[in-house]
């Protein structure tokens, strides 16, 4: 598929929906959908953009000393541990707008827009190596909470899942009170790498409207629920003053040199963090051998969410909420969770 300036133009509705669904594919589990902003026209009321607010209940800029680094954030709730959510990569810390607001009555929940994505802005937005993308969340939790952080049970959807597993297999989070991984598993996601660059570069990249962008996430497969996908898509589109159209807030076919260091060694890595763990997966078919040797050994807690996509938490936000809940409970995480064996502070 080539880009061309009828994507550009609105068309009659029988044609605009004809030439939707034949751009439409979808992308594997290892990144998922993607598609910030400008006015926004609401001539498709079903698939109209929705505002954050009643979701979460407020939003700020974090600034990072020592750097023009701004990391954007959204919070919910005011009591018990802190639910730290990471998106996947395209996506934004709105993926779990729907599950905010079913989790923040028992605990509060913090979703940041990754470097690139979303709100946030860094000197270098392209840079989306394992190790950036881990520092920063770092960096986030310093600046927020200090030396005393609360409990943090870090929760990563894909590419976010393999960054809250770093970031947990550091030992520097001394509150750290549990790990959550959303459907990212190694085996799964490295040998979809090599089909990842042509997929990405035959998606749809131009939408005339913002609506159109929502539906074609939701008719191409990438997001099954339509209340998410209009507070999510919104925040992954940018407006392209040239081209008079949307397009994608963040390019990931630039970042491929990084792809491979999400995922390698991320199996070990993962059994290797020190705290409560969990897996979530929308198919058993994901699990390769070092996943599956460990959860028979009983190392970590594993659950298939059926009837969902890749974004288990964008599809099924009431049952990913009380998996979370459950989780927390399960595990008996207060609002300042417990002292982990072996956590070292982080270097001032």
């Amino acid at each position: 598929m080539t880009d061309s300036s009828a994507n550009l133009t609105t068309l009659p509705e029988e044609e605009e929906e004809k030439n939707s669904q034949e751009q439409i594919q979808t992308l594997p589990s290892a990144f998922s959908s993607i598609p910030i902003r400008p006015p926004i026209q609401t001539s498709q009321p079903k698939y109209a953009p929705l505002e954050w607010l009643g979701y979460f209940d407020k939003e700020e800029d974090v600034s990072i000393p020592g750097s023009n680094d701004v990391f954007h954030v959204y919070m919910a709730g005011s009591e018990g541990p802190v639910v730290f959510c990471l998106h996947g990569g395209g996506y934004s810390g709105l993926s779990f707008a729907l599950t905010a607001s079913k989790i923040k009555d028992k605990a509060r929940v913090l979703a940041m827009d990754l470097r690139g994505h979303g709100k946030s802005s860094t000197d270098d937005d392209l840079d989306l190596s394992i190790e950036t993308l881990s520092n920063d969340v770092l960096a986030v939790l310093k600046a927020m909470y200090g030396d005393s952080p609360p409990a943090i049970v870090l929760v990563g959807h894909s590419m976010g899942g393999s960054v809250a597993v770093h970031v947990a297999a550091r030992r520097v989070v001394s509150k750290l009170a549990g790990l959550v991984v959303v459907d990212v598993v190694e085996g799964t996601a490295m040998a979809s790498l090599i089909h990842m660059q042509k997929i990405l570069s035959s998606r749809m990249h131009h939408f005339p409207t913002v609506e159109k962008a929502v539906e074609w996430s939701v008719k191409g497969g990438s997001l099954r629920n339509i209340e998410s996908a209009r507070l999510s898509v919104p925040s992954t589109l940018k407006y392209d003053d040239s081209k008079k159209c949307y397009t994608y807030r963040t390019r990931l076919e630039e970042s491929e040199k990084y792809w491979r260091g999400w995922y390698e060694g991320l199996s070990d890595m993962f059994l290797s963090c020190p705290v409560p763990k969990l897996l979530l997966l929308a198919g058993t078919d994901r699990l390769d051998r070092s996943l599956t040797i460990g959860q028979m050994q009983g190392k970590f807690q594993m659950i298939v969410v059926p009837h969902t996509g890749h974004a288990i938490q964008e599809d099924s936000p009431d049952e990913f909420a009380s998996l979370i809940l459950n989780f927390i409970s399960r595990n008996r995480i207060g609002p300042y969770g417990v002292e982990i064996p072996g956590l070292r502070r982080p270097q001032q």
